[in-house]
């Protein structure tokens, strides 16, 4: 960049100045405003570099890297969908269990139901008894 020295001078004159009117940043350059792209970025230097070493090197370890990115991306989704598969079948032998489970919980419900009203019945004429005893006495 050829910029005379008072350019420069005169931009940080600018910048230091205590005037509120004054701009506080005096771009160097009237072109740009930007950061510059190293030389690696530039698309003019792409198009030249296409048959150099470096190109060549770059492109392919961008393609290893392509590659296996996909694998990876290919294998997560695999593992995802066996790992689906395993909590559904574990989903349904649950489920299975669950019914067997509440099958079980209604038959012994049933039979301490039978119980109890057997030794209800059984108890009963014992307290009915012991009322009579009382009401006569």
């Amino acid at each position: 960049m050829n910029v005379p020295p008072h350019t420069i001078d005169e931009g940080l004159e600018d910048a230091n100045s205590d005037s509120p009117a004054s701009p506080q940043l005096v771009p160097l350059n009237p072109g740009g405003g930007g950061k510059a792209t190293p030389p690696s970025k530039n698309k003019k230097g792409q198009r030249s570099d296409r048959g150099s070493e470096e190109y060549r090197l770059r492109r392919e370890r961008n393609n290893m890297a392509v590659k296996k990115s996909r694998l990876k991306s290919k294998q997560k989704a695999q593992d995802t969908l066996q790992r689906v598969n395993q909590l559904k079948e574990e989903n349904e032998r649950l489920e299975a269990k669950i019914k067997l489970l509440t099958k079980e919980l209604s038959v012994l419900k049933d039979l301490f139901l039978e119980h109890a009203h057997s030794l209800a019945e059984n108890v009963q004429p014992a307290s009915s008894t012991s009322e009579q005893d009382s009401d006569s006495k």
